[in-house]
């Protein structure tokens, strides 16, 4: 079975606060296994992803994935994911997000 139609169920709820405590993102992240969801590269990206919504602000999914990640212009966040995916060998997706702002 092709990875992006295995199922995702494990994950982890990714929190992050901006250093000016005014902005904060929650991000849910799923992949297959919880032995995935505990590696550090996948927490790693989770990280990422939380801190790129919280400085970029996208209004969907969508335009998340097209934007240029904010570490590395060369790259998308669909490309970030698609190497991610590649080194752990797992599905991974981006479930929801929200970001918060005062």
């Amino acid at each position: 079975m092709e990875t992006s139609a295995r199922a995702t169920k494990q994950g982890l709820i990714e929190a992050y606060i901006h250093n000016n405590s005014k902005i904060g993102t929650i991000l849910e992240l799923s992949c297959e296994t919880d032995f995935v969801a505990r590696n550090s590269q996948f927490k790693e990206l989770a990280h990422d992803l939380a801190m790129h919504i919280a400085a970029l602000n996208p209004k969907d999914l969508e335009e998340l994935l097209k934007q240029p990640f904010i570490k590395d212009e060369q790259k998308t966040i669909q490309d970030l994911i698609n190497q991610t995916i590649a080194k752990l060998g797992e599905n991974i997706k981006i479930r929801k997000f929200v970001r918060l702002e005062i």
